[in-house]
């Protein structure tokens, strides 16, 4: 019925927490496959040992996105959940997240109730936002959490540390951008869904406590910031349908340039520089994957507008 997928590199004993919690699972997944991008410390070793698991080694770090592109390949399932090995799951997690998806045969993507883990109370998202700008964030982030968002909605798209998708449309749509290596390639994944016609649902009773960047350097790090603000760049371009790309081209170039001036500011111009530069020579093969993308479009622009935060200044923390 389920496969759960953990993609690990380095994770070092958060694995072995993940996996202890897997192990209560109301609903215990039918596989869980571990692809281990060639990690350097004992985190794949110990996973080996534990019953029930499966470990594929890749012999380089191939990234978030290939990795879980290698695990789809393997798997057979009506269902595959995806789990950062950093996020730890509460015992009825996956049963609520496939009781929503039997309860909504129309969505194809369902998204978790991210806590901050270690900080009672303070959300770590409800999925992800894609503003009007092409900029992205998780809904909540960083906030107390509120009566409000105990309430199942739709929403733009889940956040992969913790999330459940119909694997067949993960398939039709290619899986994730492998050119991405990890950041934002979730977001991307979940723009194209709604392109090609499907939903994506928020669980609010399906909980995981979740670090966040634990094996990255932070959210921001170099790593993180090169990685997001190189990728949202690519997302925007093969991804806005139709007159929307050009109504809002204007104010994703002006996103651009601000965060040029911002991360310069913070120290890191250097990277952040590197980031763009290195989107701009991408774009090239990314207006490719644009051209097929939107030749398959099922979702009529009007579809994607509703779905788009059209705040004229984005909260991170969410509404």
């Amino acid at each position: 019925m389920v496969t759960v997928i953990i993609v690990n590199w380095n994770s070092g004993d958060l694995l072995n927490a993940c996996l202890a919690q897997l192990s209560l699972q109301t609903l215990q997944p039918t596989h869980i496959l571990i692809i281990d991008n060639n990690s350097t410390d004992s985190s794949a070793e110990h996973a080996e040992s534990t019953h029930g698991v499966i470990v594929r080694r890749l012999g380089s770090n191939f990234g978030f996105a290939a990795a879980n592109n290698r695990a789809l390949e393997e798997c057979d399932t009506e269902f595959v959940a995806l789990l950062n090995p950093d996020a730890f799951p509460e015992p009825d997690w996956l049963a609520r997240l496939v009781n929503a998806a039997r309860s909504h045969p129309t969505v194809a993507a369902f998204g978790s109730r991210q806590m901050v883990q270690g900080i009672s109370g303070v959300l770590d998202g409800m999925g992800d936002v894609y503003h009007v700008s092409g900029l992205v964030w998780r809904d909540g982030y960083g906030r107390f959490q509120r009566e409000s968002d105990n309430i199942a909605k739709e929403f733009f798209s889940p956040c992969a540390a913790a999330a459940l998708y119909r694997r067949q449309a993960l398939v039709d749509v290619g899986g994730f951008d492998e050119d991405y290596f990890c950041y934002v390639e979730d977001v991307d994944l979940g723009f194209r869904l709604r392109l090609a016609g499907h939903k994506a649902m928020y669980v609010p009773n399906a909980v995981v406590h979740h670090v966040g960047s634990a094996t990255t350097g932070g959210q921001h790090s170099d790593f993180s910031v090169y990685h997001g603000h190189r990728n949202l760049v690519w997302t925007f371009v093969k991804n806005m349908p139709g007159a929307l790309f050009w109504l809002l081209l204007p104010m994703h170039v002006l996103l651009n340039l601000v965060t040029v001036v911002w991360f310069t500011a913070r120290g890191q111009g250097r990277v952040i520089l590197r980031a763009k530069w290195h989107a701009i020579k991408g774009l090239p093969q990314a207006w490719a994957k644009r051209k097929k993308i939107q030749a398959s479009r099922v979702a009529t622009v009007r579809e994607i507008w509703r779905v788009l935060d059209k705040r004229l200044i984005p909260s991170r923390r969410g509404r």
